[in-house]
């Protein structure tokens, strides 16, 4: 089938903040670049700027705080329960601060996606600018994987590289970062929407080729 006749691929993103990535995902949809519609956006935090945005863009919005569940497992069982509801074909994961249990990922393997501030492997988890540049790194980046019961340990799709420049704090080195997040997860989600991108026996492909361990790579030197 060619990829025009394809439909949008309908995506709930989930977020727990202020949705820069989100955004970036609108603009694409909203400018026809991006083929997918955006059945709901999903917060687990209220009052964030991330759903100020979809409702902005005309996007369904829903709330569901995990302060209001007993545990883990309770919280992710609503969650799978409300994400289902809208039939998405991709689960996106834009700033969701939340581990996730294994049978959520389970429920949505090969078919959730997210964004991870680093050149994964190294510095999974949190303030991953400050460690770059603690480490000494030369070179600092983004990462889009699939999602699997490993914190930041799914199969990678895309990665970005940018430089660390000398002088550098973690909040100049984060923004760099970011623009090529606002780049790299809307061209993931693209390839995944055309049936390019597939995680297939926990290894990423890009047009049924086996890509590398840190995934498609781009390098980016702007300052």
């Amino acid at each position: 089938m060619p990829t025009s006749s394809r439909p949008p691929l309908r995506v709930v993103v989930l977020i727990s903040g202020s949705g820069s990535n989100l955004q970036a995902l609108i603009d694409g949809a909203n400018s026809g670049e991006l083929p997918i519609e955006i059945a709901a956006v999903i917060s687990n935090r209220p009052d964030v700027f991330g759903l100020t945005r979809a409702k902005d863009a005309g996007i369904v919005t829903q709330v569901l705080d995990h302060k209001g569940f007993a545990s883990r497992e309770t919280f992710d069982a609503a969650l799978m329960q409300t994400i289902d509801h809208y039939q998405p074909d991709l689960v996106v994961l834009a700033g969701f601060m939340r581990i996730l249990t294994p049978e959520f990922t389970r429920h949505y393997l090969g078919r959730m996606l997210n964004i991870h501030p680093s050149l994964l492997p190294k510095f999974q988890g949190l303030h991953t600018h400050q460690r770059a540049l603690d480490a000494g790194e030369s070179h600092h980046g983004v990462t889009v994987h699939f999602v699997t019961a490993e914190l930041d340990g799914g199969p990678a799709a895309i990665q970005a590289r940018v430089p660390v420049l000398p002088g550098d704090d973690a909040t100049q080195l984060a923004k760099r970062v970011q623009r090529q997040e606002h780049i790299i997860y809307p061209l993931a989600i693209k390839w995944f929407a055309q049936g390019h991108l597939v995680m297939h026996e926990g290894k990423a492909l890009l047009n049924g080729e086996l890509l590398p361990a840190s995934g498609y790579q781009i390098e980016a030197n702007e300052p």
